[in-house]
């Protein structure tokens, strides 16, 4: 094991992929010399040289629409969006091109998209988009949202060998905050496998990204206070996400909260509370409650983003009402 940063993590799990596999490269904008906007790719361009680490134009377009066509003639491209909120001057490249190929023509497109996501970082409305529900709705498609260093390695590899388009959501609000253990063999992160953080009877928080930590801090604040116990379980995909798992902690417990960075309305809690509402109702013990951002832009004054974005006292909050309803 080596103990890494989230971001470094993501770093090294590129790093081995392009070591193993001639087929990866990066494209993005500069992502070369610069070594990207949070230096993701710092040292990439000296050690894989300008074929495999290619500063792109400043075209989002360009950048995905030339990682589909290198897909499909067999290479394995990572993209890189500066801020996930650029990625709508992709859209439909990835949302039509990427993701419907297979469909029509049965051949396969090994495409990685990294999008560094979310906010907490006071960013403004600009830089702080969790676009994972645009993407949520589409077929053909797999999503990828890792919430600790471990997962950031091991996903960042399972998605540049899936032969499907990945997305990598990558949590600005996690790149240096949080360190951890990361194996450094050649382990990898199964797409589509939650992960339980936290073990607890009384009530599930089923949630992914940046705000796994806020639930786990209000875990502990609710069972030191309150002695009330909660499961914290990490979908870490979303596209696809763990049923099984989210079904085990939903009858286990008979509550469920599901937690999420992105706006509330239309987010992918929706769609995971309705599925337990239809598939759990004679489990359920309490209606579904839901956390999200509010449905407003992401404000760039520290004390409005924090009044915005979800926060472990407004989770606890809402674990402690649900637990005593």
């Amino acid at each position: 094991m080596a103990v890494m940063t989230y971001i470094e993590a993501l770093s090294r799990g590129m790093w081995e992929e392009m070591e193993r596999d001639p087929s990866v490269f990066l494209i993005g904008e500069d992502i070369g010399a610069y070594g990207g906007a949070f230096k993701a790719t710092k040292g990439f361009l000296e050690r894989f040289g300008q074929e495999r680490v290619i500063d792109a134009t400043l075209s989002e377009a360009a950048i995905v629409g030339a990682s589909v066509g290198a897909a499909l003639l067999g290479m394995r491209p990572v993209a890189e969006m500066q801020f996930a909120d650029f990625v709508t001057c992709g859209f439909n490249q990835m949302v039509v091109n990427a993701a419907k190929t297979h469909y029509r023509w049965h051949l396969p497109v090994p495409m990685v998209l990294r999008l560094p996501t979310g906010g907490y970082i006071h960013g403004g409305p600009y830089h702080s988009t969790s676009p994972e529900a645009w993407f949520f709705h589409v077929p053909g498609l797999k999503i990828v949202a890792p919430s600790t260093p471990r997962d950031a390695k091991g996903l960042m590899k399972a998605a540049i060998r899936d032969d499907n388009p990945v997305i990598v959501l990558e949590f600005k609000y996690l790149y240096r905050r949080i360190k951890g253990e990361v194996p450094e063999d050649d382990s990898v992160t199964p797409i589509g496998v939650g992960e339980i953080r936290r073990e607890g009877d009384d009530l599930a928080v089923i949630t992914y990204g940046s705000t796994v930590h806020f639930a786990l801090e209000a875990a502990e604040r609710l069972s030191q206070q309150e002695g009330i116990e909660a499961t914290i379980l990490d979908l870490r995909s979303l596209a696809p996400f763990d049923r099984d798992l989210v079904r085990h902690v939903v009858q286990r417990t008979g509550k469920a909260l599901v937690v999420h960075e992105d706006h509330l309305t239309g987010g992918v809690g929706a769609e995971i509370a309705a599925w337990i509402a239809e598939e759990m109702f004679t489990s359920l013990d309490a209606p579904v409650r839901r956390i999200g951002a509010a449905d407003v832009p992401v404000p760039f004054a520290p004390p409005l983003e924090e009044a915005v974005l979800p926060n472990a006292a407004g989770i606890h909050a809402a674990m402690l009402d649900l637990a005593r309803y």
